[in-house]
């Protein structure tokens, strides 16, 4: 595996590269961003991947000092995946100059759920995800469905810029009790992660009585936030929603998704389940 530094190196080195297909990170891998970068492989001649802690996109008061960095052990991981080129630059290299220009999602799509409780969050995903597509100018990007809202915007960025990238879904890579896979996982206590999975379990409890009929929507919903914050969590949402573009369900409507997001001590964890 070629690590870049520089977007001109990196540039120079996809010359010939043939068909790409990427996998953008901030690292800290697991085994849901390799299954990514497996899944990858299936849609192009060479998988790049990036590996960026993107300031943008992080809360004044949110953990970007202290979001881990393990570059060393991403890159043994992503080169035994297969990754053929990674770019990994510094800050001054994104970012030479205060970022002027911004991609601003729609509110009604970035505004709600993770972008009520994450104010800008979705505004730097989308402008640090249009620079890198600028930058490795892909065939195709694979982004995982555990950041659901942010596979939809990322989606209809691609299309209503008519740029000319395939945005590929993996599915959400899990525990076997259940929990998702995230790099947030690691600032759980042994006490915490054994309490982690009923996240999973209270939203697969509104899935299954939506499968069985049920359409008390508000009634699942609190439910569920009720469940959790009997157990200690401190719940943000549980949602269901269409799973074309977040919006509120109608009667009609069967392709839904049931999202949540709770604090769990100090750690905010989020999970989804399409129905």
């Amino acid at each position: 595996m070629q690590i870049h530094p520089t977007i001109a190196g990196f540039r120079a080195a996809l010359k010939g590269a043939g068909r790409v297909a990427f996998v953008p990170t901030m690292g800290n891998l697991h085994e849901g961003h390799i299954a990514l970068m497996r899944q990858a492989r299936a849609h192009g001649d060479s998988v790049v991947s990036s590996l960026f802690v993107n300031r943008l996109q992080f809360g004044p008061k949110e953990d970007f000092g202290t979001y881990p960095r393990t570059f060393e052990a991403d890159c043994e991981k992503m080169a035994a995946v297969g990754v053929a080129h990674l770019f990994a630059p510094d800050e001054r290299e994104m970012y030479p100059a205060p970022q002027a220009y911004f991609v601003q999602p729609e509110p009604v799509q970035a505004d709600i759920l993770e972008g009520e409780f994450r104010p800008g969050f979705f505004r730097g995903v989308a402008t640090v995800v249009m620079k890198l597509f600028a930058i490795v100018q892909p065939q195709v990007a694979v982004f995982g469905k555990k950041d659901y809202q942010q596979l939809m915007i990322i989606r209809n960025m691609a299309r209503e810029f008519a740029l000319p990238i395939e945005i590929v879904a993996g599915e959400t890579v899990r525990a076997a009790d259940g929990l998702a896979l995230s790099s947030r996982n690691g600032y759980l206590s042994e006490a915490e992660r054994a309490e982690a999975p009923r996240l999973y379990r209270a939203l697969d409890g509104v899935r299954r009585a939506l499968e069985a009929g049920e359409r008390d929507l508000a009634r699942l919903e609190q439910g569920a936030m009720a469940e959790l914050r009997a157990s200690g969590w401190i719940p943000q949402y549980v949602a269901v929603r269409k799973q074309l573009d977040l919006q509120l369900p109608a009667a009609h409507d069967s392709r839904l998704v049931v999202l949540g997001a709770a604090l769990l001590g100090s750690t905010r964890l989020i999970d989804n389940l399409e129905v």
